[in-house]
Formats: C-alpha cells, sequence, structure tokens
C-alpha cells in the first residue's frame, strides 16, 4: 500500500526523573526513574517524509524487579535495550505498516534480552517485559511517524485501506477482520481517571507531618478526592498481610465516600503486584471484606494480577476467583501465546500498557473483543508524551469502566508541564476525568510543535 513506511532514521534521547514522593508497589519503591524518549523519521510509498515520538519511563523496578541485580546496573541495561531496538528498527527497510514492522522487528528481541544480559554480566537474563518496555517508546514513536507521514490521524490507519487483516496476526478465524473494527471511529470526549493510592500513601491530612513534602501539591488521599474528584481508586495491597490489606481497603473505601458528594458511585481496584502465593489469599480476602464491608466488596471492581508473573510455573487456575470478582492479568500477559494460556486458566480479562508496545496491544484487544473479555488500561506512571499517548489509545479503545490510570501527577508532575501546557486539562484533573480535546493534527496528536521541550527541537 502507498501508505505503507519505510525506516530512515531513530534516535533514542535519556531524561532522568525523580519522584516527588516515593511510590511503593509490591516489595519495591521507586524514587527516581530514566525516561526514554525516541524519534523515527520514516518515508512512505509516495515518498512523503516525516518524524514521530515515543516516549516511556523505564522502570526497571516493575519490568526487572529482581533485588539480587543493583537497579543502577538495570536501568543502564534497559538503556542499552532502548538503543539495542532503535539499531534493529533502523535496519529493517522493508515498506510495511506499523503493526508489520512491530511484529517483524519483536523477533529480535529476545536476542537482543540475551545481548543485554551478556554485556552486563547479569546474574538473571534480562526479562521479555523489560525488552518490550525498552521496545515500547519505538513502536509508539513508528505509529506517530506513519500518521504524520500520511496526514492521517494514527488510529484511522487500521483498517483495509491502510493494512493487511488481523488473518496475518492471529490465524484464519480472523480472515477480513481488521483491527480499526475493535476501534472507536473518534476520540471519546474523556476518559475516566484510575487514582493509585499506594502502599505508603497518606489517606488523611491528620497522618501529614514534617516528612511530607509541601509544594502545594495533595499528600494525602482525601486531598487527592477534594481537588480532583477522582472516583476511581486502585488500591495497593501487601498480598501477604491479610489484616494490613483489610484495614486498608476498608479505610480507602470509607475515605472515598466521606469526601464524595452523596451519591457519587465509586470504584475500586485492588493489586497486590504479585505477591500472593496462590489465588487463594485473594478468594478470602474477598470473602473476610464481604463478611466485614459490603459496601467496599461490591464496590471493587476487579482484581489486578495478584499471584508470580511466570504464569507457567504453578499455571494457577482463577476459575473460583473469577466467579467473584474479574481478575485481570498484567505483568504476564507479554504475548499472544500467553493470551491464550491466561484464557485456558480462567482470567476474567486483559490488563493492557502502552509500555508491552502499542502494536502488542492492539493485536491483544481484537482477541479480547473475539473472546468477548474485559480488558483494562494500566500506567507505567507514565509523564510527559507518553502520558499523552496512553490517554489517546484509552479515548479509542473500550476498557472496563471506560478508565485509564493517570499516575504521574502524583508521583512527578514536574515533568509534565511542557507537556500540561499543552495538554492542561489532561495532564491536571480535577473532575475524575481527562480530557482529549487537545489531541489534535496528524500522528498521535501530541501537538509536539507546541510542546517546549528541548529534545523536541532536535
Amino acid at each position: 500500500m502507498d501508505s505503507d513506511i519505510k525506516i530512515v532514521e531513530v534516535t533514542p534521547y535519556f531524561l532522568p526523573v525523580k519522584t516527588r514522593v516515593p511510590l511503593k508497589f509490591g516489595a519495591v519503591m521507586l524514587r527516581e526513574v530514566t525516561y526514554a524518549q525516541v524519534k523515527v523519521t520514516v518515508e512512505n510509498k509516495k515518498g512523503a517524509k516525516a518524524s514521530g515520538w515515543g516516549a516511556i519511563p523505564l522502570s526497571d523496578f516493575w519490568a526487572f524487579p529482581t533485588k539480587n541485580i543493583d537497579h543502577l546496573i538495570k536501568e543502564k541495561a534497559m538503556i542499552e535495550a532502548v538503543k539495542g531496538f532503535c539499531k534493529i528498527v533502523a535496519g529493517f527497510k522493508e515498506y510495511a505498516h506499523p503493526v508489520r514492522i512491530f511484529v517483524e522487528t519483536e523477533k529480535d528481541l529476545p536476542k537482543l534480552c540475551k545481548e543485554v544480559t551478556k554485556k552486563f554480566n547479569l546474574t538473571e537474563e534480562y526479562p521479555f517485559l523489560a525488552g518490550l518496555v525498552s521496545a515500547s517508546c519505538v513502536d509508539a514513536a513508528v505509529h506517530d511517524a506513519f500518521g504524520n507521514a500520511n496526514m492521517i490521524c494514527t488510529y484511522d490507519g487500521f483498517g483495509k485501506d491502510y493494512m493487511d487483516d488481523l488473518s496475518n496476526y492471529l490465524g484464519p478465524k480472523f480472515k477480513g477482520k481488521y483491527i480499526g473494527d475493535v476501534l472507536e471511529k473518534k476520540y471519546k470526549d474523556r476518559v475516566s481517571v484510575f487514582h493509585l493510592v499506594g502502599g505508603l500513601d497518606k489517606l488523611t491530612t491528620a497522618e501529614i507531618d514534617a516528612t511530607d513534602v509541601k509544594d502545594g501539591i495533595p499528600v494525602t488521599l482525601d486531598e487527592w478526592i477534594k481537588r480532583d474528584k477522582v472516583f476511581n481508586l486502585k488500591i495497593k495491597l501487601k498480598g501477604t498481610d491479610m489484616k494490613w490489606d483489610l484495614e486498608r481497603t476498608r479505610a480507602v473505601v470509607k475515605i472515598g465516600h466521606e469526601n464524595h458528594a452523596p451519591g457519587q458511585k465509586l470504584y475500586f481496584s485492588a493489586d497486590t503486584n504479585e505477591q500472593c502465593e496462590s489465588p487463594e489469599y485473594i478468594i478470602e480476602y474477598l470473602a473476610k471484606l464481604k463478611a466485614e464491608d459490603k459496601r467496599a466488596f461490591d464496590e471493587i471492581l476487579y482484581i489486578e494480577q495478584p499471584t508470580e508473573r511466570d504464569l507457567r510455573c504453578h499455571k494457577f487456575d482463577m476459575k473460583k476467583l473469577s466467579t467473584i470478582k474479574p481478575v485481570i492479568i498484567d505483568e504476564s500477559l507479554m504475548t499472544l501465546e500467553d493470551f491464550d494460556l491466561a484464557a485456558e486458566l480462567n482470567w476474567s480479562g486483559i490488563a493492557l500498557k502502552t509500555c508491552k508496545c502499542v502494536s502488542m496491544e492492539l493485536l491483544m484487544i481484537s482477541k479480547a473483543v473475539e473472546k468477548k473479555i474485559v480488558y483494562t488500561l494500566q500506567d507505567l506512571t507514565n509523564p510527559g508524551l507518553s502520558l499523552i499517548h496512553a490517554v489517546g489509545f484509552a479515548a479509542r479503545i473500550s476498557t472496563l469502566n471506560s478508565s485509564v490510570e493517570v499516575n504521574a501527577r502524583q508521583f512527578y508532575p514536574a515533568f509534565s508541564e511542557p507537556e500540561a501546557k499543552v495538554h492542561t486539562r489532561m495532564c491536571e484533573i480535577r473532575d475524575g476525568y481527562a480530557y482529549t480535546d487537545t489531541l489534535k493534527g496528524y500522528g498521535l496528536g501530541y501537538q509536539i510543535e507546541k510542546i517546549d521541550r528541548e529534545i523536541n527541537k532536535k
């Protein structure tokens, strides 16, 4: 097709980001992260050239959580993997659609992971999930460049006029079906925001003391709710301490209701970040929560990834848990084969993340719709362009509760200030929603030319 693109140049940039408050999830704590932003220049078959951008925080704490390797070494490994995938994509010289480019270049990702492992003498192999995170900013940039080169919104380029059908990726039952079939025809005006309640987060102003940051931004959950009116709350739990998890859940639900107008419907999700030894922990947690606080139980919308990310290690059957509440697979879901195994093991739905590469997530959505299972869009505490990309993606798909996580405003809002000047109502939540009215122009709608960040001018 004339719209197919060829890669001309790929250039990565890296910026340091420090959190305003620590972010605790599972057994780790994040205080700083490296942000990768990639520029890709392409040319379509008509000779039109354009550039596109993609970005992601390189959170080794999530993608490469081993305690046996120092954070700084893992961070360097992730930076090296970004550079390595840039070279792989730059070496792909065929004209193709961005999804085809990803599918073909992803085949080299396992080899790249091994090379990174060897280069840094890692005592554990560089994980494929970390490889996807490192590749995701490149993949996003290719999609943005594709839209810019063809002078279309990228999401309008997934139908029969722009790409081959899904049978080429998902098998014969998808003959004549396209990714565009499962996308919204235009951006939704707004998407509701899931607000993270981290394990270290203070819940009420009564808990504030001299150690807390004083920068005019909320510190406690009640302050966040009063200011931003968030009504979707994601509760980080320990998964190893039943008493704490139950008390934490009840407290968060109580504060949610105390600080919202009467009658406001609230939604909660519970996430132990893989810390549960088995699904039985969460089954017991839900049973006790129902007995102790029926309202809290009823308002739990779903449970996210309670058990280990190695889906093949124990092959836990989620059937019993999924009959109580939807159980959503996240860290375990990296490939189409993982999707099929998760379905066999009775997971209720899938968690998408732009950090797992939007090309793959689009294929996952197509399978989810065909299987009639729900999907959510989670966050990697995405700031800057990665935030704009994630919210735009959420506005073109049909997530559970029409929601998306937007956490960077809690943990490193200063970093997104250049983007917030252009996409104010997306970055600064005030009524529980992120608005999409500033997604304009071609590609992914960044309006990159208006965002005053030095690397955007390169």
